[in-house]
């Protein structure tokens, strides 16, 4: 019995974490990062502020974890459209795709010194990395196939893709996107013979 009641208390812990986040990020949404206060989540949540602060210091490290749940499911975006092709050629398109495809869905945010803030999180960088891993292995596996260039190094191929792609953020619609991933694959196509 004391197992389930763990259990219990930790979903409920969850639970109210969750809501602290998600009620912060409509209220940054509807106001602003620099106008939201502890006050207004704890009353928006309907909890009171001092159980606010068991879960969360201040706006800022709420705000962290929002992010942090963001870059997660980002993450898991890609594994799954890279678990759904079949052949390396096809992963690496998948992945380039749903890669853009973010990158375009979260750009505008947040507003820059907030992103600023958010972007120096150590946590970032780690995700940094295993997206450029992700690509690398993904690159090697299709240059073994015959479907990508082996001529160079696939950090620097994938260094080019996750370049490439940041103009993504940018475009006006997913047609835009398929074709700014079309030409950053045509890049990566294997030299002809003799070329």
């Amino acid at each position: 019995m004391p197992k389930l009641w763990d259990q219990t208390i930790e979903a409920h812990r969850h639970q109210v974490r969750d809501a602290i986040v998600d009620t912060t990020a409509a209220l940054v949404a509807e106001q602003g990062p620099r106008s939201v206060t502890m006050s207004q989540i704890a009353e928006r949540t309907g909890i009171g502020r001092a159980t606010l602060y068991k879960y969360f210091a201040d706006v800022e490290a709420i705000l962290r974890a929002w992010h942090q749940r963001q870059v997660s499911g980002h993450l898991a975006q890609l594994e799954a459209a890279r678990d759904r092709a079949v052949d390396p050629g096809g992963r690496l398109e998948a992945v380039l795709g749903a890669y853009a495809l973010i990158a375009r869905a979260s750009h505008g945010h947040l507003d820059s010194e907030l992103a600023a803030l958010l972007h120096r999180d150590p946590q970032v960088a780690v995700a940094e990395q295993r997206v450029n891993g992700m690509l690398q292995e993904l690159l090697r596996e299709a240059a073994a196939a015959g479907q990508v260039r082996d001529d160079v190094a696939p950090e620097e191929l994938a260094s080019y893709c996750l370049h490439a792609l940041t103009a993504a953020s940018r475009l006006p619609s997913t047609a835009a996107i398929r074709r700014l991933v079309a030409v950053t694959l045509a890049g990566l196509r294997p030299r002809p013979a003799g070329g």
